[in-house]
Order: structure tokens, then C-alpha cells, then sequence
């Protein structure tokens, strides 16, 4: 490989890692939002964030309308709808679901696995490094996952069977839908090179907005007249926020680095979101990390040095092709 290529796919990799890390540190917002506006459900939340975040992106995308829309087809309709649902509107009324059911410490343990699962299905792509390789990274992902699972689970109260298994089965499945999400999301960018990160970014929101209208009955039926003037204020203000932070910049952070890096790097970079989530939480309740939390944040992080160091310095001839022919 000429010299100039090794620098530019060294270069792409940085640049990706970059957008990885902005991209766990905008996310990392959204475990705020509940604590912001506790008077609401999730789903309230969700669909305000939603609704936000589909308005926003046809006010940016409305004056490129004609052209942007010029280039999609039939598929790349239904392939926006399935993976705003699976990204989006699905995955967090699943997530909810679990929190409600099973409490925060056991679905963020399950939101933990998304690195994993991620990782082990871009170690099967052609092309991809060995999965033997990735090995340390992922145990690494694995024993954070571990140690923030254990001192959360140590601090919850205890609820009944059913309740739990409940939790499990609706965290396992938001966990298969953001899989689901992230691996189709990123081979068709990767395949797509004339799509920009942005103008995906703008249709994914736009048929995200579309979906929150259909959530809006079952979301605010009887809740209008349940909250104050002001309550309903703070949740436009954090809805405000959450789109344009979270959907809008996070999401775009997201694409970024989705179309530079390879599957396998790509799936350790989620495990931002949990560092800054935990950062943020512990800003928020004004205390130091306990041993397992400071156990735990080191472990992730050595789980991307890991990962990283797991890859070539520059993709090899058959990496590269299978980027672009990934389906």
C-alpha cells in the first residue's frame, strides 16, 4: 500500500475514534433526562425527544429537499423506516419497558452487551480482523459491564420474579434491536459513500419524527391535564435539548464514525456512552466514584486501547473491499 493510503486510512481511524468518543459524550446525556423531568414517563420523554428531533431535521433538510430526495429509492424508504424504529422509537419503548420492569442497574447491564455483540458481528464480515484478536477487548468490555452491573445491582431494592423476568426479556430485545440498528446502519454507509453522514442523519430524524406521531395517543392520553404549566415547560426545554444534542449532533457523531471505521472498532465505541453516563451521574449526585465504578471505567477504556491495538495500522487490500461490497 503506497505510503499517502497508509496515512490516510491511519488518518480516517483517528478521525473516527475522535467522532466515537464525541458521540459517548453526547449520548451519555440522555440517562440525564429522566432525573430533569421525573414527573414524566419515558415513553413522555421519547416522543417529545422524538417529535423535536423530526422537526428539526425538516427545517435543515427542506432546502435540499428535491435533491436529497432525487436519490432515494423504494429501499432506501423502507431501509430509513426499519432502522428508525430499531435505532429509535423500538429500542427506547423496549429499553423503558426493562427499566420500569427490571430497574436501571439490570438494563443498563444488558446495554453494556451492544460493544460485544457489535464487535463479534464484524468479526464474520469478510475481510475483518480474527475474532481471536478481539478476544482481550471484549473480555475487557465484559468485566466493566461486570463491575457497574455489580454496584448497581448491590444498591437496588429487590423485586419479584416476574417482574425481573419481564425486565430481562424486554432488555434483551432492545438490545437485539440496537444491534440490529447499528450493524445496518453501518454497511450502508460504508456502501453508500455518496450519502453524507448529515443527510442521513436529517431522513433517519425526519422518519423518527414521523413514527413519534403515531406515539402521541398513547403517550400524553390523560397526562395534559395530570401537569403543571411548568412541568410541561422543562420537558420542551429537555426535549429541546435531547434532539438537537443528543439526536441531531450524537447521531451525526454516530454516522461519522460509522462510515470510517471497520464494524469491529466500531461497535467498542458505544462503550462511551456508558463512561460519560457515568461521569455525568456522578456530577449530578456531587460524589466520587466508588471502586467498582473507577474499576469498571478503566477496564472500558483499556477495552478500545485493546481493540484498537487489535487492528492493522492500515486496512489491508482485502479489508478495504469488503467495505464497499458489505450488503
Amino acid at each position: 500500500m503506497p505510503l499517502a493510503t497508509a496515512d490516510k486510512a491511519q488518518s480516517d481511524r483517528m478521525r473516527g475514534l475522535g467522532y466515537g468518543i464525541g458521540t459517548g459524550a453526547l449520548w451519555g446525556l440522555v440517562f440525564l433526562a429522566p432525573e430533569l423531568v421525573r414527573d414524566f414517563k419515558p415513553l413522555d420523554i421519547a416522543v417529545g425527544r422524538y417529535l423535536v428531533y423530526g422537526l428539526l431535521s425538516m427545517m435543515l433538510i427542506a432546502p435540499r429537499w428535491r435533491s436529497i430526495a432525487s436519490r432515494l429509492g423504494r429501499s432506501d424508504i423502507w431501509r430509513l423506516a426499519w432502522l428508525a424504529m430499531l435505532g429509535n422509537t423500538v429500542y427506547y419503548i423496549f429499553l423503558a419497558k426493562s427499566v420500569q420492569s427490571g430497574g436501571v442497574a439490570l438494563a443498563s447491564l444488558l446495554m453494556g452487551f451492544i460493544p460485544v455483540t457489535v464487535t463479534v458481528i464484524g468479526s464474520l464480515e469478510q475481510g475483518a480482523v480474527k475474532f481471536v484478536r478481539l478476544l482481550p477487548s471484549i473480555i475487557l468490555c465484559l468485566l466493566g459491564g461486570a463491575f457497574i452491573g455489580w454496584d448497581a445491582l448491590s444498591e437496588s431494592s429487590l423485586r419479584s420474579t416476574q417482574e425481573s423476568l419481564v425486565g430481562l426479556a424486554f432488555g434483551i430485545a432492545a438490545l437485539a434491536s440496537w444491534t440490529a440498528y447499528a450493524v445496518g446502519n453501518a454497511r450502508y454507509l460504508r456502501r453508500e459513500k455518496s450519502e453524507t453522514a448529515h443527510d442521513w442523519n436529517l431522513l433517519i430524524g425526519l422518519m423518527t419524527g414521523l413514527q413519534a406521531l403515531v406515539l402521541i395517543p398513547m403517550a400524553w392520553m390523560g397526562d395534559v391535564s395530570a401537569h403543571s404549566l411548568e412541568a410541561w415547560s422543562r420537558l420542551l426545554g429537555v426535549s429541546v435539548g435531547l434532539a438537537i444534542l443528543c439526536s441531531l449532533l450524537g447521531n451525526l457523531f454516530w454516522n461519522r464514525a460509522s462510515q470510517l471505521l471497520p464494524m469491529t472498532m466500531v461497535g467498542q465505541m458505544i462503550v462511551f456512552e456508558t463512561v460519560f453516563a457515568l461521569i455525568y451521574g456522578l456530577l449530578w449526585e456531587q460524589r466520587l466514584p466508588t471502586v467498582f465504578e473507577m474499576l469498571a471505567m478503566v477496564c472500558v477504556i483499556a477495552s478500545v486501547l485493546a481493540c484498537v491495538a487489535a487492528h492493522p495500522r492500515s486496512p489491508n487490500k482485502k479489508a478495504r473491499v469488503s467495505s464497499t461490497q458489505a450488503s
